[in-house]
């Protein structure tokens, strides 16, 4: 181990939208700040997960729009797109953002070591680089963001050709006529989306009795019809027996309701969640609890061990990297004593940018009477919505969920075009704790989708206008 120490205030072990958050924000406080980052800065969500695969997603939209001209009054003949062009511009905008965060690394004064960092006991991390002797840094405080990685089905494992994660859907070399998509989260449902628009057969398998099982019942029942309508097979309450592979095609046995099934396609993706990164990281004999591969900590990212924290994936549900980024900002202000609000899951917004977006926060219709609640419901379609019909997107909902005794906001729950966007307006009414009155006292202007929002809220007291 190479005899030199470097001393900081705070060490955050990986470089993704908590880590760097996390060092971005300590640095701000005046703190000496290193970051030990393994692979790239902006960890998988620049670069493997929700950048690049809105880029895709972008993409495969304008495919779709090509191929539905005569709908806005146009016609092209010959419409065809380049594969490889598509995924290099989808890297391109990844790589742009990543060398972003590299920029802000310097301009914070944050110190980068390209290398893996493990904990090594109180206040040290021993920090591994390839072809380099180990060194030992310190600090008081130490920040772990290691992240997560995709979960593997026994039998079904991740080759890379035949059986791939999101790291093979996000760059494919030529364009499979068939998919068999594992798993109907937000990352099934993208790539199932993805594929679709761009012209593959796509069938998804999910063992709950609904796709998009974390949305409300509502708007999942809205998603499949959607997605049915589109081309896409859809098998619930269904799971994987088996998978043979070909030379260049892969039969996957599926039990559904009763009945097996078998499909042969070019291609099958497993999306049936993730793992956290929670392995030689150096939490053996620390005390630090681990529950189901990821990291027990309270709302302020402390794991129970005196100045040592985690954040992000690695602590768990919601994986989402606005959730890493809070959690980051969260605990470090705790650390410097300032006493910030303590992370709260329920105020973290939900999207899933499928076609038609899904976008949530807050209880669903269910968990809010599972935890006691009356509730009043108002809901709003955007075929009553102007703006959405001449988007030609008349296709969506608008779910509001409020307690009945209180006129607390529980929940919003949305499905259409541009619901991603929309939905902070419901998470902003969330964190300011606003009742239906000042909703619904609120203006919102003509002609907007984000209209549908007002009128949701409207019809939950019966007062809806438009519908």
């Amino acid at each position: 181990m190479a005899d030199t120490t470097q001393n900081f205030d705070l060490i955050v072990v990986g470089g993704g939208p908590g880590g760097y958050v996390a060092a971005i924000r300590a640095a701000q406080l005046k703190m000496k700040v290193a970051v030990v980052e393994a692979k790239h800065l902006g960890g998988i969500c620049l670069n493997w997960g929700c950048i690049p695969t809105k880029a895709l997603l972008r993409s495969s939209e304008i495919n779709h729009l090509l191929h539905h001209l005569d709908d806005f009054g146009f016609a092209a003949d010959n419409i065809s797109f380049d594969l490889a062009k598509v995924v290099k511009r989808s890297r391109a905008v990844s790589g742009q953002l990543t060398a972003g965060v590299t920029h802000l690394m310097k301009k914070n004064k944050i110190t980068v070591f390209n290398a893996r960092g493990r904990y090594a006991g109180p206040n040290k991390v021993i920090v591994e680089a390839e072809g380099k002797p180990a060194q030992e840094i310190t600090a008081p405080h130490i920040i772990l963001a290691t992240g997560a990685r995709p979960r593997q089905i026994p039998g079904l494992e991740v080759d890379g050709k035949l059986i791939w994660s999101y790291f093979e859907a996000m760059v494919p070399t030529t364009m499979p006529k068939s998919l068999l998509i594992i798993g109907s989260g937000a990352i099934g449902i993208e790539f199932a989306s993805f594929y679709r628009n761009m012209g593959a057969e796509v069938t998804v398998v999910e063992m709950m009795d609904r796709v998009l099982p974390v949305e409300d019942a509502d708007i999942s029942a809205l998603a499949r019809k959607a997605f049915e309508k589109q081309g896409m097979k859809i098998l619930t309450s269904a799971t994987v027996k088996g998978a043979e592979k070909g030379k260049d095609n892969v039969t996957v046995t599926v039990e559904a309701n009763g009945k097996t099934e078998k499909f042969t396609v070019d291609r099958v993706i497993s999306a049936v969640g993730i793992v956290g990164n929670v392995e030689n990281i150096g939490l053996e004999g620390t005390g630090v609890k681990v529950e189901r591969t990821h990291v027990v900590v309270d709302g302020y990212g402390r794991t129970g061990v005196e100045g040592l924290y985690a954040i992000g994936d690695l602590t768990g549900a919601p994986w989402l990297a606005h959730k890493a980024s809070h959690e980051g900002i969260v605990c470090v202000e705790a650390i410097a004593g300032l006493k910030p609000h303590k992370f709260e899951a329920w105020n973290i917004p939900g999207c899933t940018y499928c076609r038609p977006q899904v976008a949530s926060v807050g209880l669903t219709e269910a968990k809010a009477k599972e935890a006691g609640h009356t509730v009043k419901i108002g809901k709003f379609p955007l075929i009553g919505n102007g703006k959405a019909i001449a988007m030609g997107e008349p296709d969506g909902l608008i779910k509001t969920v409020f307690d009945a005794k209180t006129g607390e906001l529980l929940g919003a729950h949305m499905i259409g075009a541009e619901v991603t966007e929309m939905i902070q307006g419901y998470v902003i009414a969330r964190q300011m704790e606003t009742t239906e009155h000042e909703l619904m006292e609120t203006v919102f202007a003509h002609p907007t989708v984000s209209e549908a929002m007002h009128e949701s809220v409207l019809d939950a007291y019966d007062q809806v206008i438009h519908f």
